[in-house]
């Protein structure tokens, strides 16, 4: 494992597949912090465990878990998942982890962006940010560490040259203040090899993330891609989701061509109980979960992992459309649904909490 510091992914050739190209495994990390996670992370655990038994099924994953916690994912998770010591500061495994990119050769190499929390939503983030150097290690493989402070959930690509954000995260002074939306273009060219950059403006109504791309809409293949929406108009979601449609109507990709759009609806609102508040240690310094708040629930942020796709659902109406929606849109994969309610408290979900690796050896 060695960081490459004298060149970038686009010049050595290396590139960023996209997420339905085949993996090698996936990476998640084990969730504890009492702070983030209600009743000592309980029901999360259990939540994690579900979406990992899921993906197991499907292909390897290796969960990463703090020396405190390995004896109990170990004992919660499956025997064929690799269970490893990788102390983190939280769970999103997304966001904190590295994006892998690869040669014609079949050769993979990982991208350690930047990371600062979301733009510091809790105070400490020192294990997080060396994360991807770890995971580097563990798989033997080079790196490249990038000057751009960015999470995994807010960009999605098309694996031919097209990649998709919004403004709301990446133009966001709580990440890169000092760089103009042409630097941050630059970079994402440099470090993904995009040719062409698609900018959504917000994302998910009250999505702490300020706005991820991976809840609100993401590539299902070149050429079509899913969004969240809601047919209520006076929903604070309908004008947001409006706006995404209408630009994604207007765009082409980096092929030329124009884009179709699968409007997945949401699920209905989803409000923080006074249980799940409670159950929920308040430490100065970290985000708050209050009663009565609005959670950003979307059933795009799913994963799409070899031969299915690993969806949220969330007891609701809207559940079984959504995954009839996928189904039909993607029927060479299965669709699983796992309640991810408990996801959701932390502040993200399934999307969130898994990072692919792709095994590089692909057409």
């Amino acid at each position: 494992m060695t960081r490459i510091p004298s060149s970038i992914p686009r010049t050595d050739g290396f590139y960023m597949p996209p997420e339905w190209a085949p993996h090698a495994r996936t990476w998640m990390l084990w969730p504890e912090r009492p702070d983030n996670w209600r009743l000592d992370a309980g029901p999360a655990q259990k939540a994690f465990a579900a979406v990992a038994d899921a993906i197991s099924q499907l292909e390897p994953l290796t969960m990463c878990a703090t020396p405190k916690q390995y004896r109990n994912a170990r004992a919660m998770l499956p025997q064929s998942v690799r269970v490893v010591e990788l102390p983190a500061n939280d769970a999103w495994m997304r966001d904190c982890g590295p994006t892998f990119v690869v040669n014609g050769k079949g050769d993979v190499r990982l991208v350690d962006w930047q990371f600062n929390a979301w733009g510091g939503l809790y105070t400490d983030w020192s294990l997080d940010e060396i994360v991807p150097q770890k995971v580097a290690e563990l798989e033997g493989v080079d790196y490249y560490r990038a000057p751009l402070i960015l999470e995994g959930g807010s960009i999605h690509v098309d694996g031919e040259g097209t990649l998709l954000t919004t403004e709301e995260c990446l133009l966001n002074e709580n990440r890169n203040p000092g760089l103009t939306r042409d630097q941050i273009e630059s970079y994402l060219r440099d470090y993904t090899r995009a040719e062409k950059v698609l900018w959504l403006g917000a994302g998910v109504y009250n999505d702490e993330t300020s706005g991820h791309v991976d809840n609100i809409a993401c590539f299902l293949r070149p050429g079509l891609v899913a969004l969240t929406w809601t047919d209520d108009r006076n929903d604070p979601q309908y004008p947001i989701s409006k706006d995404a449609c209408d630009r994604l109507g207007k765009f082409t990709d980096a092929k030329g061509r124009g884009l179709n759009v699968l409007r997945i609806h949401q699920p209905d609102p989803i409000l923080i109980t006074f249980e799940e508040a409670a159950g929920v240690l308040p430490v100065e310094g970290t985000y708050p979960r209050e009663t009565g708040g609005r959670m950003a629930a979307s059933y795009i942020n799913f994963y799409i992992c070899n031969g299915g796709i690993v969806m949220p659902i969330f007891d609701d109406p809207h559940d079984r459309l959504a995954m009839d929606a996928l189904q039909k849109a993607m029927p060479d994969r299965k669709v699983i649904g796992v309640p991810a309610r408990e996801i959701l408290l932390g502040g993200g979900n399934i999307h969130c909490i898994t990072q692919q690796q792709p095994k590089g050896c692909f057409s």
